[in-house]
């Protein structure tokens, strides 16, 4: 049994100009950041620099609809950015240890071509890949050649075939499929090869996948979902989590709920990671932190702010109403996100906001916690949830970028590691490796020596 004391995992969530709604606007922001490859290549550097364990980038087949709000459309950096796998592909030659996650959609994306990307990242990166699972809560399906949106529950029935379908293609080939024999002209053992032969009901696939198996076996499979399909799914299939959680309570709620439903699958509790948002304003005293934060609250355009509201309360004409007003309740009819919904409910319905209050906490990290205060401060608060039950891992949102990564490497990754909460150095060179997962088997292999151990009896 190891001895070593549980150390935390930090992963970059990078949001181009930064996580705040009106982040391009600040000083301090690099307003093209999200296709300047240059700023990204920077953020990596430091995230390394850092020793986190990943980058991540959420990302969505939409875009933004301009016929709905085009005022808003005028005054938002966040509908033009780089598709994430070719950005990490870049990425992996700059740096030696990161991660990289990558979302792709299992909505809106093919099960064969996804597997094939992804394995190839992996490659590419030496062992770094890692695939956020999705399923895309809004509707992108004028953007695709389906008939429309399916349903939440019909998303996540796909989603579960899909995740076991990409697993078996990744195993296509054993890791010792390829012989590469000059002398005897045999590159490899066609014993080796599986076809997964996949008929669902969604897909049908033959295989083999054209891309060996990955580096680490399978890329890091992360999952976002906090519905109940989605914490079920979590379960079974994934190895981390990115979730939002505003209190302590409701965080320890959700790492107890679906850490204490791995047993049913045969997994253990450390084969999961959770890793909530979290979007640090720092300063250098709790008045200068405050500063900070009104600061950028104050460069949110009235355009936006009415945006925000209206994507929320859909189907609710606001025309009647002042910011100062108190905020009605959340529509509950929606076959999109559900779990940001119940999120961004609890929110409004616990602090009794009002629409400006509202507008303002969603402008910040979408319903992930935010926390305002002294670098002391910011560790305290993670060290908190670490400690209690609630976190594995932290998922970094930085306000503006790149500086607030920059200064959360230098003023609150120094106190983590005097707490000895957080490494000094990488302990190897893939991600699995950082993370502390076991690398999987192959699935063929495995099925094979169970059949031998049945003929056997």
């Amino acid at each position: 049994m190891s001895t070593s004391k549980r150390q935390m995992r930090l992963g970059a969530f990078i949001m181009a100009t930064g996580h705040h709604v009106a982040a391009w606007r600040h000083p301090e922001a690099q307003a093209d950041a999200g296709l300047n490859i240059d700023h990204y290549r920077e953020l990596a550097q430091t995230a390394e620099r850092g020793k986190f364990d990943l980058v991540f980038v959420a990302d969505s087949p939409a875009g933004w609809d301009r016929a709905k709000d085009p005022e808003a459309l005028r005054r938002t950096a966040q509908g033009a950015h780089f598709e994430p796998l070719t950005l990490w592909a870049a990425l992996s030659q700059v740096t030696k240890h990161i991660g990289f996650v990558a979302t792709a959609s299992t909505t809106y994306e093919d099960p064969y071509l996804l597997a094939r990307r992804f394995a190839s990242l992996d490659y590419i990166s030496k062992g770094r890949a890692a695939w956020n699972v999705v399923t895309t809560g809004a509707d992108v399906s004028k953007n695709f050649s389906i008939s429309g949106h399916p349903a939440h529950a019909d998303r996540y029935e796909r989603a579960e075939e899909f995740v076991d379908l990409v697993k078996g293609l990744w195993d296509s080939y054993e890791d010792d499929a390829f012989i590469r024999d000059k002398e005897s002209g045999v590159y490899l053992d066609p014993d080796k090869v599986h076809l997964v032969d996949h008929k669902g009901k969604f897909f049908s696939v033959a295989g083999p996948l054209n891309v060996g198996r990955p580096v680490q076996g399978y890329p890091v499979v992360v999952q976002a979902g906090a519905s109940e399909p989605g914490r079920e799914l979590a379960a079974r299939t994934a190895e981390m989590i990115f979730t939002a959680n505003q209190t302590f309570e409701d965080a320890q709620e959700f790492y107890s709920d679906v850490k204490g439903r791995l047993a049913r699958y045969g997994r253990r509790s450390d084969e999961l990671l959770i890793s909530p948002g979290i979007f640090p304003v720092l300063g250098g005293t709790e008045a200068e932190a405050q500063a900070n934060y009104d600061h950028i609250q104050s460069l949110v355009h009235p355009s936006i702010a009415w945006n925000i509201l209206a994507r929320h309360y859909k189907g609710i004409d606001l025309s009647g109403y002042s910011l100062d007003d108190p905020a009605p309740p959340l529509p509950d009819n929606t076959e999109l996100n559900k779990s940001r919904l119940k999120l961004v409910s609890d929110l409004v319905s616990r602090n009794n906001l009002t629409l400006r209050q509202f507008y303002l906490a969603v402008a910040t990290a979408r319903g992930h916690r935010t926390v305002v205060g002294t670098p002391e401060q910011i560790a305290d608060a993670m060290q908190t949830w670490f400690e209690n039950g609630a976190a594995d891992a932290f998922n970094i949102m930085p306000p503006i970028l790149p500086t607030a990564l920059t200064d959360f490497v230098d003023q609150v990754v120094p106190i983590l590691r005097k707490r000895g909460l957080f490494r000094h150095e990488y302990e190897g060179t893939t991600l699995r490796e950082n993370l502390g997962l076991q690398r999987p088997p192959n699935g063929f292999v495995v099925q094979a020596g169970q059949q031998q151990v049945q003929a056997a009896v």
